[in-house]
């Protein structure tokens, strides 16, 4: 039980200032006195993200040997050894069956959506919802932003990329309906913008604006910042100060990121705010979703590493050969290794985002221990274009609902759209059924599912 002072701060307090709001963080202060947090309506809320790789996996340095939870880590999920307890490891599942070309395109569609893009007359016909935009109708009443869908790669929306399918079918996890993909964006700015802009600008003109003004968001609050501290305790001064720091370093990594550009001339048709350096742009891609869950601005949130048929060379790993030319890799030993290599770069930014998240404290526990995050690939083995026993894990506690520390191993062609209801039902939105899904997962499950409110 958690005894605060007597009259609550509401939670959706926000600063504000001349083109700027910031909402803060789950304070004590928002709890009423004398209530215990869980029938509090400031208790922590259910959040929700997706982190897609491209190109398949390697399948035998990602699937555990064994079953339940005494598992060995391999050698991709091995960064991930400090977040055991918060690990669900899924084999066996599988996609839609259909036909057509693309299966690049196939891949980074049936993710989320548990629908095969077969031809275009037929996608067209189907009743198309992404598993994140279904949460995201039912979280949008309790945030300024229904969702957010970002990427470490710019798209491309027309032609063709892959087999008869249209590019949006390789560069995006979202879609609100089959003919409305939801565009991924790639620029540090634009993201931050969209969170803590007044008007939500992604206009380039408004972000140069401000960097030219060389004004800080933090600046902009800083009379509500004031006035807010003299109504907190001690460390309720604390959890603001930490939060409005992070803040301020993501600001001073885009200023960074857009001064660099200058200075790298040619640049005019890099996008603003985007970093050179492969790491720091997926850091602060990370980042930004730290901010957006921790002022609880959205919950939904997709993120791209790289789009089908990615291209992207890994020096950072050691992997000088571009990504997709090695996913067809021959079984050869060599080019397996160098694949393992980069899956196991991108396990270890997604570990370094879990450690931040277990660090930010929520309510009764972390951001790790309230969120829900599906982790994955579109393919098993990428030189098949396997649409089967695909690798997929979720990270985070769920609230409690998600039993972590243990691999499951479910029939081979248990269902994808599987996964998508147990979610939905752990979110408090039952469904009988989605796509070609057979039921749940219930072992999945380390407790009742939420009520249909889940967390305001």
């Amino acid at each position: 039980m958690m005894f605060v002072t007597k009259k609550a701060i509401p939670r959706r307090t926000v600063l504000r200032g001349i083109g700027a709001t910031l909402a803060l963080p789950l304070l004590d202060g928002m709890v009423p006195a004398l209530t215990a947090l869980g029938r509090s309506a400031a208790k922590p809320a259910l959040r929700f993200g997706a982190v897609y790789v491209p190109n398949g996996m390697v399948m035998q340095n990602w699937t555990p040997a064994t079953a339940g939870a005494g598992f060995e880590l391999t050698p991709i999920l091995q960064p991930l050894a400090p977040f055991r307890d918060r690990l669900t490891v899924l084999s066996g599942l599988e996609t839609p069956r259909g036909t057509g070309r693309g299966p690049h395109a196939r891949a980074s569609t049936w993710f989320l959506t548990a629908e095969m893009p077969d031809r275009p007359e037929a996608w067209n016909r189907k009743a198309v919802l992404s598993l994140d935009q279904r949460l995201a109708d039912e979280l949008r009443q309790h945030t300024p932003l229904a969702s957010l869908e970002i990427g470490l790669e710019g798209a491309n929306f027309a032609g063709s990329c892959s087999g008869d399918l249209s590019c949006s079918f390789s560069y995006t996890v979202s879609w609100r309906s089959a003919s409305t993909p939801l565009p991924m964006e790639h620029n540090p700015r634009a993201v931050f913008e969209r969170l803590f802009g007044d008007t939500e600008s992604t206009d380039p003109a408004v972000r140069r604006a401000r960097m030219r003004e060389q004004r800080s968001i933090l600046d902009a609050v800083s009379e509500d910042v004031a006035r807010l501290s003299r109504r907190l305790g001690p460390s309720d001064r604390v959890k603001v100060g930490a939060y409005l720091d992070a803040v301020r370093d993501v600001e001073r990594r885009i200023e960074l990121a857009g001064r660099q550009d200058d200075e790298d001339a040619p640049t005019a048709t890099r996008p603003l705010g985007v970093p050179a350096s492969f790491a720091e742009h997926a850091a602060l891609m990370y980042d930004l979703q730290l901010l957006a869950y921790q002022s609880d601005r959205t919950r939904v949130i997709t993120f791209m590493i790289g789009h089908e048929l990615s291209g992207r060379t890994y020096p950072e790993a050691g992997v000088f050969e571009a990504h997709h030319p090695l996913s067809h890799h021959k079984n050869i030993p060599e080019t397996l290794a160098k694949l393992t290599k980069i899956q196991t770069y991108h396990m270890s930014l997604f570990a370094s985002f879990l450690e931040k998240l277990r660090s930010t404290p929520d309510g009764d526990g972390s951001l790790l221990d309230h969120v829900t995050i599906v982790y994955g690939a579109g393919f098993s083995d990428s030189n098949a274009h396997s649409p089967r026993n695909l690798p997929i894990l979720l990270a985070g506690g769920g609230g409690g609902q998600i039993k972590g520390g243990q691999h499951l191993v479910y029939p081979d062609g248990a269902p994808l759209a599987n996964l998508h209801v147990a979610l939905l039902d752990k979110f408090g939105m039952p469904v009988e059924r989605v796509s070609n899904s057979t039921g749940g997962l219930p072992r999945i499950s380390a407790g009742p599912r939420r009520e249909r409110l889940v967390g305001v």
